[in-house]
């Protein structure tokens, strides 16, 4: 079964635009949480564009299912980790100009500096993955400083056009299969959607997607609890054809 993490935090995006208090983050996750999401996947940037610090605390009090915080590799937001505990930490690049996360983590490049993190999480109870490009020494890498999982970064494939898109989803077929020869355990993530999803879904080695946008413009149009069940449809499917 692959299991579906929704990242919520572009419901605190609309919510930062007013510097207000709607439309509330907890009550969001709840609902993708009735819905059949497995997990709770937020952000916690340095720049604080969106999910804030009481968010996180309070998410961590509420949730009935995995809460899973993406974060960098920051002593400030590591410390913030320790003290609530999520199930598990995604640890991604972070540049405060970007719009969004772009590209995969350079763990072969980083990966003293990462080991202590993945020991100090583990030290405290909690799982960790690594975001990283499709590319066998990430994979390896990863590997090695004792990470849990990997999530593929996905954007890539879900930008591709033409016969680019078959290129990108056999990279992704290719690096599911070495990780499939190593401890970790498959996650991907970032663009997918309703009309993307399903041949990522069907590679066998894939345990859990993470999506957020799609799901929060989604909803907009048809609910949250729609738009969640949605995609686990999509996953259903798949699974039943892998």
């Amino acid at each position: 079964m692959i299991e579906l993490g929704v990242n919520i935090d572009h419901v605190a995006t609309l919510r930062q635009a007013r510097r207000g208090v709607a439309p509330d983050v907890v009550a969001a996750a709840k609902i993708c949480e009735i819905a059949g999401a497995h997990q709770i996947t937020v952000h916690l940037r340095e720049d604080r564009r969106h999910i804030q610090d009481a968010d996180v605390y309070a998410l961590k009090q509420t949730l009935l299912v995995r809460m899973n915080l993406e974060m960098a590799a920051a002593p400030e937001i590591i410390a913030i980790a320790r003290d609530i505990k999520p199930d598990s930490v995604c640890l991604v690049p972070e540049k405060r100009e970007e719009i969004t996360t772009e590209g995969g983590l350079d763990v072969a490049g980083q990966a003293d500096k990462l080991a202590g993190v993945v020991a100090d999480m583990h030290e405290n109870g909690i799982k960790v993955s690594m975001f990283i490009d499709p590319e066998p020494a990430q994979i390896e890498a990863s590997a090695t400083i004792g990470a849990d999982y990997v999530e593929l970064h996905t954007g890539a494939y879900a930008n591709a056009r033409g016969k680019v898109v078959e290129e990108e989803l056999t990279r992704l077929r290719d690096s599911a299969k070495r990780i499939g020869r190593t401890p970790l355990r498959c996650h991907a993530g970032h663009g997918l959607t309703v009309r993307n999803l399903t041949p990522v879904a069907r590679i066998p080695e894939l345990r859990e997607v993470n999506i957020g946008h799609d799901i929060i413009a989604r909803a907009v149009f048809v609910g949250l609890d729609t738009a969640v069940r949605e995609i686990l449809d999509i996953l259903e499917a798949a699974d039943r054809t892998r």
